[in-house]
């Protein structure tokens, strides 16, 4: 059964791959992978919407108290008739808000270029509720296809407290040429190879023996965009010059 609905509090650490490996060998005690991918090694690549004023991406860059994004996934390797997941992604304040129906790639591409209103005639979802949502934001904010995102993902679940996981994210990469997600996960590293963008996600507070190891590995909590820093390597040029871009980007100083 796809898990459709998502609750949770998010805190993002930019550490070095150093960081990485210690902090994975020092919550082994802890933690279990993923029950995902390959000892819950996996990659993800997404295809994100955003309209030709940018409004996504000015809610991210202000920090809007309440800010969406709207993405369709896929995990590994996936063909045009594989699964895929539409996705809204919602955040106030701190707490993040995932709603989310799983689809048939190939009829989630025939959504995206030819809509149509009788959407349970139309298309597979495993939630037409989700799906309706979708649509109505899509519209509402005149979203299209922008960028694809893709990373390699390190999961982890804690063993004793099923609400909290950890994720790392390396070797980023995006692309505006080919907007075909199940082409595979390659494109520009938006951000420095040697970093990782590590989150952790509970529905509460992080617990103590967590937050001690973070401390004493000297983790910089830090919001790293993967909107945003994607957006701006490839539309740098159209985006308002007097805006201060992610420092994670490749190249800047």
């Amino acid at each position: 059964m796809v898990l459709e609905i998502f609750r949770r509090r998010e805190q993002k650490y930019l550490i070095t791959k150093n960081q990485y490996e210690l902090l994975v060998d020092r919550m082994s005690p802890y933690m279990r992978y993923d029950k995902f991918g390959n000892q819950g090694k996996y990659t993800v690549t997404s295809l994100y919407f955003e309209n030709r004023q940018h409004t996504i991406y000015f809610e991210t860059k202000n920090k809007l108290k309440f800010r969406q994004k709207l993405r369709l996934r896929i995990y590994d390797d996936t063909d045009i008739n594989g699964l895929a997941f539409f996705e809204v992604k919602q955040k106030h304040k701190n707490v993040v808000n995932k709603r989310r129906t799983a689809i048939p790639l190939i009829d989630a591409y025939r959504y995206i270029n030819k809509p149509t209103e009788n959407l349970e005639k139309e298309y597979e979802a495993s939630n037409y509720q989700i799906l309706k949502e979708i649509d109505h934001f899509r519209k509402f904010y005149q979203l299209e296809p922008e960028m694809v995102v893709s990373y390699d993902r390190h999961a982890f679940h804690c063993i004793t407290d099923p609400d909290l996981r950890v994720t790392f994210d390396l070797n980023l990469r995006c692309r505006n040429e080919d907007l075909n997600i199940e082409y595979g996960p390659y494109g520009e590293n938006f951000i420095d190879p040697n970093l990782v963008v590590l989150e952790v996600k509970v529905s509460d507070s992080v617990p103590l023996w967590l937050a001690r190891i973070l401390q004493e590995l000297q983790c910089e909590q830090r919001s790293a965009s993967k909107f945003c820093t994607s957006l701006e390597l490839l539309k740098g040029c159209a985006l308002p010059g007097n805006l201060q871009q992610e420092k994670v980007l490749i190249g800047a100083r």
